[in-house]
């Protein structure tokens, strides 16, 4: 079985956010997207701290779609450099693995 993942996107605002989760489900690239915030960001940015307010979108999908996804954020998102990051899943209840993996689909190349 393809290996799930939980990938986490720092976004400006929640319409953001929600935009990248509506594209990403409707392309069957990811299965699921929560998001959270806001939250209190400080990060270095060319050579300044800064510090905002921002949204954490959590997306639940499977190895393969993460090509197409990081494409599809790059489109979307306003930042020059989106923090998205993935973690692989160790451990995932074998039902929901199954839920995963039908909803979602990697594009072909």
């Amino acid at each position: 079985m393809t290996e799930a993942l939980l990938i986490r996107i720092t976004c400006p605002s929640q319409d953001v956010a929600q935009e990248i989760a509506d594209a990403a489900v409707e392309k069957r690239l990811a299965a699921c997207g929560n998001i959270e915030g806001p939250v209190s960001s400080t990060y270095l940015w060319k050579g300044v701290v800064e510090q905002a307010f921002e949204h954490i979108l959590w997306l639940k999908t499977v190895e393969p779609c993460w090509q197409a996804l990081e494409a599809l954020v790059k489109t979307i998102h306003p930042y020059d450099v989106p923090a998205m990051v993935a973690w692989p899943c160790s451990h995932v209840l074998a039902e929901y693995a199954d839920w995963l993996h039908d909803n979602t689909e990697a594009p072909s190349r």
